[in-house]
């Protein structure tokens, strides 16, 4: 798990934008589910981004949606519901949410309203 938390946001993030362009949707769907999740605007997206910030530090400085409990489902093999690393869940939040997007799942059930 180490590995996955010292890694930059800004390696993953081309990777579910490339995987929503794949299924029709678009980079403002991923950075719209991250902003959600986050709490982070669109110029803090792009900070972290460019400075490269790794997923320990770019959690440790989002203000977590209250509805993101509201995330359920298998990602990886495990319900992000039972994750017990409260870090690894939210990368795991993320992740669901972006692949809510590529399967093409309404954007107001995704982000839970």
């Amino acid at each position: 798990m180490e590995r996955i938390f010292a890694m930059p946001v800004s390696r993953v993030y081309p990777l579910y934008v490339d995987k929503v362009e794949r299924k029709g949707r678009t980079k403002a769907d991923v950075d719209e589910v991250t902003r959600w999740l986050t709490g982070f605007s669109q110029d803090e997206i792009d900070a972290h981004l460019a400075a490269d910030t790794t997923f320990r530090d770019f959690f440790a400085a989002a203000r977590l949606n209250p509805h993101a409990t509201l995330i359920t489902g298998v990602i990886c093999g495990v319900k992000v519901q039972e994750i017990d690393d409260p870090l690894m869940q939210r990368i795991r939040y993320l992740d669901k949410l972006v692949d809510e997007v590529a399967k093409g799942k309404a954007m107001e059930k995704i982000l839970r309203s």
